[in-house]
This record gives C-alpha cells, structure tokens and sequence, in this order.
C-alpha cells in the first residue's frame, strides 16, 4: 500500500554541504559593489530568495540600492558560486535517503529558493536526474522562502496534498515556509542552525543530517 507521507526537500544544507559556499559567493558579490556586510549576517539568510535576501540584509545595515544593483549582486553571487561549486558535495546519506524513499514508494520533490542556473551543477553533484525527478527553482515560483510558493509548487509537481507533506530544511525560513504551506517541517543542522531555532520556526523533529534522518525515518512516516 502506498504511503499516504511525501517529502519536500530544500536543497542547499539539507541534501548538499553548500551553505558556507553560498555564504562566500554572496559576501564576494556584496562587496564588489562597495559595501562592508560582516560574514555571519549573511549567514543567518541563507535560503531565502535573493532579491527578499538582499533587501533585508542591506536594510539591517541602512543602506539602500535600486533594483538594478541589487540584481547586479545576485548576478555576482552566482558568478561567484560557479567558480566554487566542484567543491560541493552531498551531505552524509543524501543520496542514500533518496534512493530508500524510492524504493519503498515514498513520493518526494526538491524545493529550492535558487535559480536552476546555479542548482544544476548542484543537483548534478547529488546524482539527481531532472527528467525524472520533481524539482522546482526559484525560476517557477512568484515568491521564495520563507513564503509557501515552493513547496506548494514541489507537492503539485507530486500530485500530492501538501497537507500530507513533510518540508525537510535546515533553516528558519524553511520551517516558516512549511508552517504556510500546511505542511509538517523536519529540521536538519547540517545548515548552522541549532535546534531550538528550528523548533521555534515550527519542526516538529529535528536531526542532525539526511543520514541522522535515514537511520530515523520510521519516525516521521518514510515507510511503505
């Protein structure tokens, strides 16, 4: 019998280490455009979409820029990001996850806030075969994390009730994008957010890594 449990997975942090890559290429692209932005606020963004990104994190610094500055430095960062991302790699048991999931009949999508110009390569490192697989970019959706559109678009792609839906995420926003999508949110640390974080933006489990949540699956419903 088919389980009635599908998995909305984020991306970055959460099947691959990428996060301090992305870090690096944003505050490389920032500053480019002469602008000082210490390393850990940009950190505690990560995975939202670039422009809400930007406009927040310059606004917690006063300082403004027309849009097509602000479109400047995302165009920076994914420049950047490209010339770092051979480096990226899966994060322990990602690919063993997907692979069980399969196997046992567990729908799931991948749910990214980046643009498929930059997810590809990551996506490619993962091993994810994009003619079979559900995935939905920044390129589809209206708005990004922390609003739902991603993860509603990913459980459409499905052809599943996002009610049914469990977000895998390893940041704020994710678990705040899950709680208006309906959907139950599962906290991974593999992004740099510590678990009372998570659990305050809404997960309702919170693991260590996809190999932390393989070896707990049972747990949150991952089975036939």
């Amino acid at each position: 019998m088919r389980s009635q449990t599908s998995f909305l997975f984020d991306l970055d942090g959460t099947l691959v280490d990428s996060v301090y890559q992305h870090v690096l290429a944003w505050h490389e692209a920032i500053r480019a455009e002469g602008i000082e932005l210490a390393v850990w606020r940009i950190h505690r963004k990560i995975g939202m979409s670039g422009g809400l990104f930007t406009n927040m994190l310059l606004r917690e610094i006063g300082v403004e820029l027309p849009p097509d500055r602000i479109e400047k430095i995302r165009r920076g960062h994914t420049e950047a990001y490209k010339r770092v991302a051979s480096t990226v790699k899966p994060l322990p048991g990602a690919r063993e996850l997907l692979v069980e999931l399969t196997r046992v009949g567990v729908p799931w999508a991948i749910a990214t806030s980046g643009h498929m110009e930059s997810a590809a390569r990551t996506l490619e490192a993962l091993g994810v075969d994009l003619k079979r697989t559900a995935v939905v970019t920044r390129d589809e959706v209206e708005h990004a994390k922390p609003d739902p559109d991603l993860f509603l678009a990913a459980a459409d792609k499905l052809g599943v009730p996002v009610e049914t839906a469990s977000v895998v995420g390893d940041s704020v926003w994710d678990m705040l994008a899950a709680q208006r999508a309906r959907a139950l949110g599962i906290g991974l640390l593999s992004g740099g957010y510590g678990p009372e974080e998570l659990e305050r933006a809404g997960a309702y489990r919170v693991y260590e890594d996809p190999q932390d949540l393989l070896d707990h699956l049972d747990e949150v419903g991952g089975r036939r």
